[in-house]
Order: C-alpha cells, then sequence, then structure tokens
C-alpha cells in the first residue's frame, strides 16, 4: 500500500492527521487549481476555497479502490471548479479546451512546486505584489520565445531524473554567458551544444526545452521571487 494512500485512510479517524494531510498539499491544491482555471490562485480567489472544499471531500470519500488518492483528489477539484466556472458567465470564453484533459497522474513527492503557482500564504502582502509584478514582467520575455508563463505546468519536469537533466541544462547555460546571449539574439536553446559538453540525453533537453529557457531567464534576471521556486536547480550546482 502506498504511503499517502494509507495516511489518507488514517486520516478520516484522526482530525490531527487530517488537518496536516490538508497543510502539506497547500501547493497541490493550489497548483489543480491553477490548471483547470489556467491562470495562478492565490488563497484569496473563490477557487481556492472551491479546490479546498473539494480536497477535503476527496479525504473523505476516498478508498483504496479509487486508486491513487492525488489522481482521485485532482479529478474531484477539477470536476467542482469546473462546475463552479460554468456558472460564472464571465469565465465561459476562458475556457477554450474542457479541463478535464488536463488531468494526469500527478507525483507524490513532486518537489517541484509548478511555477505556475507562485504565490503562498505565508509570503506577506507586498511580496505577492512583487511576485504578480515579476510575473507579468517575465512573461513579456517568455512571448519572445513564442510561449507564455502559463505554459510552463505542461512541460515542467515531474520525475527525478528529468529534473537532474534539466538543473544541469540551467546551470551548464548560466555558466556560459556568450550561450545566454546567443539565445536571447536567436531565441533558439543551443541543444546540440549543451547535449555534447554538458553530456546530456538530447531527446530531455528537447522536450523540456520551454521549462529550461524560462529557468535561464529567471536565474539570470532580476526575479528573486520566482527564483525561489528553482531553488533545486543551484543547489544541483552546489549553489545555496
Amino acid at each position: 500500500m502506498r504511503e499517502l494512500d494509507s495516511l489518507v485512510m488514517d486520516a478520516k479517524n484522526d482530525q490531527i492527521i487530517f488537518n496536516e494531510l490538508i497543510t502539506k498539499h497547500e501547493f497541490y491544491i493550489l497548483k489543480c487549481a491553477s490548471k483547470v482555471t489556467r491562470r495562478y490562485i492565490t488563497k484569496s480567489d473563490d477557487e481556492w476555497s472551491i479546490a479546498l472544499l473539494a480536497f477535503t471531500q476527496a479525504i473523505e470519500s476516498y478508498d483504496l479502490e479509487k486508486g491513487r488518492f492525488l489522481s482521485f483528489a485532482d479529478l474531484l477539484i477539477q470536476r467542482r471548479l469546473v462546475d463552479y466556472i460554468r456558472k460564472q458567465s464571465k469565465y465561459t470564453h476562458e475556457l477554450s479546451v474542457d479541463p478535464i484533459v488536463f488531468d494526469t497522474e500527478p507525483e507524490e513527492e513532486d518537489e517541484n512546486i509548478s511555477l505556475k503557482l507562485a504565490v503562498a500564504e505565508k509570503v506577506s502582502i507586498e511580496e505577492q505584489k512583487d511576485l504578480k509584478y515579476e510575473i507579468e514582467a517575465i512573461n513579456q520575455t517568455f512571448s519572445l520565445y513564442g510561449f507564455t508563463f502559463y505554459d510552463l505546468t505542461s512541460c515542467s519536469p515531474k520525475a527525478k531524473k528529468t529534473k537532474t537533466v534539466c538543473a544541469k541544462a540551467v546551470n551548464y547555460m548560466l555558466q556560459n554567458t556568450m550561450l545566454i546571449n546567443e539565445l536571447r539574439d536567436t531565441k533558439q536553446l543551443p541543444l546540440k551544444i549543451i547535449e555534447k559538453n554538458a553530456k546530456l540525453p538530447r531527446k530531455i533537453i528537447e522536450r523540456h526545452r520551454k521549462y529550461i529557457i524560462a529557468a535561464i531567464e529567471i536565474l539570470s534576471g532580476g526575479y528573486p521571487y520566482l527564483a525561489e521556486y528553482l531553488h533545486y536547480i543551484r543547489e544541483e550546482n552546489g549553489i545555496e
């Protein structure tokens, strides 16, 4: 039995475990809400309350026959939010794709908090404002490469091996100013050079091209708050 699934079963009869489970997965709940609404969500949004309630209901109604808990919770959150959005006519034009198609198996140990979240309750009001400013600013940069800030969720690495490869690719670029300048001039990631000199698999680099470019721009620019969500990349290079 998976550890998390077992913990959820215990939470049904233990309020302390129940509360800890919710607290531990707040970022995941925000991530699910952002995936459905296709914009970043904060705890001041109605969507957060709906997603939180759905997650709570997921714990209460979960049993092992439903498969992995996080997959079950994700689906429940999506259904609740889709129902909510459909009732809010002002959001109708934003749903160009049925949110259900984004349903994937989430990583239970995913420490790479999606850039799409980018907001947490533990930061101050001023920090949230600065973070929103950073998102708006970096989105203008991303547009030059043909993608947006909100595209990153679908191309962010999940598996540990993939995250390590991406981190090494980013660090290699950060150590080579000339390559960063070339990237900004041509808007093309030097795949062959990274593959050859950093000895990394090209397929992974190519598949996560947008994510790698985004990380390079964030970590080489003045985006301290967004950079916090990429701390694992610097840690991979021995930088605290």
